[in-house]
């Protein structure tokens, strides 16, 4: 029995169970789980509070039931995790505001990392996300694809997992960021060449392995951006008042 569910009851037993036995290694993906008969005895719960617990596992997929084989850990799809963030965090009032600060948090430890770690096939990657950012500069959804396919880039030239899976998380709510802002921006006179040139020196910077300079550059646009997203709204908002 498990030392820290030894205050638990049901579900949350058998949650914990797989939470610590994932994170010490014992179990892995791939591996098939005990019985629901022994594995109900060993956590001393009964197997239909079981049972509910591993079809919740299952559907954030983590486990692969098999009907007949039994239940198999498996190595789980970080769009569930996406999909979760979504709903909880599309409740919440300003919250594509929220999503930026994390955005750039997660963004700006990235870029020092992909300076450091970066292929040749990453900076391959970022450099065609840039070129089709740059065929796109009139068309806002096409556009924001394209800008967020560069940062995204990016996040994987750093080659932390832990940071990829955050931004993953997030993904939904950042495309829609990306999309927000470009709606915005579009009609600003010389944001695309704003816009080719910052993501050009972010690259080049990249490039270079120069982190300092990569990660200041990087918030430096975010900044300019939030200032261009301002600007937009003051601007809708007194053109709406004329009417």
């Amino acid at each position: 029995m498990l030392a820290e569910a030894d205050d638990l009851t049901g579900a949350d037993r058998v949650f914990a169970f797989f939470r610590q036995r994932l994170l010490d290694g014992t179990i892995k993906p791939g591996d098939k789980l005990l019985s629901e008969r022994e594995l109900a005895l060993q956590l001393g719960v009964s197997r239909p509070v079981l049972r509910e617990a591993l079809r919740s596992l299952a559907m954030l997929g983590f486990l692969d039931i098999r009907h007949g084989r039994g239940a198999f850990v498996r190595l789980a799809d970080v769009s569930v995790l996406s999909d979760f963030f979504t709903f909880c965090l599309a409740q919440q009032p300003d919250i594509l505001d929220d999503v930026m600060q994390a955005r750039v948090a997660i963004e700006c430890q990235a870029i020092r990392l992909a300076c450091e770690r970066a292929t040749d096939s990453d900076l391959k990657r970022i450099g065609s996300t840039l070129a089709r950012l740059m065929e796109t500069l009139a068309e806002p959804k096409l556009g924001a694809d394209a800008d967020f396919a560069f940062h995204e880039a990016i996040v994987l030239a750093g080659h932390s997992q832990s940071l990829l899976t955050l931004y993953r998380a997030i993904e939904n709510l950042l495309k829609r960021s990306h999309i927000q802002r470009r709606e915005l921006t579009v009609s600003i006179p010389g944001i695309t060449d704003y816009l080719v040139e910052a993501h050009r020196e972010v690259f080049l910077l990249i490039v270079a392995r120069k982190a300092d300079e990569a990660e200041t550059k990087l918030r430096e646009h975010f900044a300019i951006g939030d200032e261009f997203r301002r600007k937009s709204l003051i601007a809708a908002w007194a053109k709406t008042g004329a009417e």
